[in-house]
C-alpha cells in the first residue's frame, strides 16, 4: 500500500480489518493508525511486564553480590525472557535494581511474538525498593520491541510503575502484595500511541 494515498489505504485497511472494532486515522507520516491495533500491541506485552517485575524480585531475593543471578522465565506460548543486571549492597533498607530483559521468540497471546535486538542498548527496568521489607516499590521500563505475528512492527514502551512490598515470614522473600501494582505509561507502535494505565 505504499504508493496509494492515506485515504486508499484507510479503505484498505478498513475492509481488512471489520470486527476489529477501532478507529482507524492517518499520522503526519501517512500511515495507517488503529486505536485497538495499537491497544493489542501492548496487550501482547502485558503479561511480560508483570513478569519481568518477578524475575527482578527473583534475582533480587537470590543475589549474595552486585550482580544478581541470571533470571529467566518461558512465555505462555513459547520463547524465553531473561533478565539480568545488578542490586544495590549493605544493609540499607533502600535498595535500587538496575537491569535488562531480552527476549528471544517471546509470547504470552497468540498471534503476537516478540524480540529484543542484541545489537542494541536492551529495555531497560529499574527498580526502587523502599523500607524494606514492608515498604514500598517504585520502577519503569522503557525500550524497543521487535513485534511478529498478526501486527509487525518496534514497539516501544515507557512505562511507571508502584506496587506496596511485603515479606513471607515463613522465608523471608520480599515481594508485591497482589492487587497492589500500578502499571502506567505508553506503548508506541506503527499502529498509533496506547495510553496504559493497570492495576495488577
Amino acid at each position: 500500500m505504499r504508493n496509494l494515498t492515506c485515504s486508499a489505504r484507510l479503505l484498505v485497511a478498513m475492509t481488512m480489518s471489520v470486527g476489529m472494532g477501532g478507529a482507524l486515522g492517518c499520522g503526519s507520516d501517512g500511515a495507517v493508525r488503529s486505536d485497538e491495533q495499537a491497544r493489542q500491541a501492548y496487550l501482547g506485552l502485558d503479561p511480560s511486564v508483570d513478569r519481568g517485575i518477578e524475575l527482578g524480585f527473583a534475582g533480587f531475593n537470590a543475589a549474595t553480590s552486585a550482580n544478581i543471578p541470571t533470571q529467566m522465565a518461558l512465555g505462555d506460548k513459547g520463547g524465553t525472557m531473561t533478565v539480568t543486571g545488578q542490586v544495590d549492597q549493605g544493609s540499607s533498607k533502600n535498595k535500587g535494581m538496575r537491569l535488562s530483559a531480552a527476549f528471544v521468540a517471546y509470547s504470552d497471546v497468540d498471534h503476537y511474538i516478540y524480540d529484543t535486538d542484541p545489537t542494541r542498548p536492551l529495555p531497560a527496568m529499574d527498580m526502587m525498593l523502599k523500607d524494606i521489607p514492608t515498604g514500598t516499590l517504585d520502577g519503569t521500563l522503557s525500550g524497543d520491541f521487535q513485534m511478529r505475528g498478526d501486527l509487525q512492527g518496534v514497539v516501544t514502551l515507557a512505562l511507571s510503575f508502584t506496587a506496596t512490598l511485603e515479606t513471607d515470614p515463613m522465608g523471608g522473600i520480599v515481594h508485591r502484595v497482589p492487587g497492589t501494582t500500578h502499571i502506567t505509561g505508553s506503548a508506541v507502535s506503527p499502529a498509533g500511541t496506547y495510553t496504559v494505565d493497570v492495576v495488577k
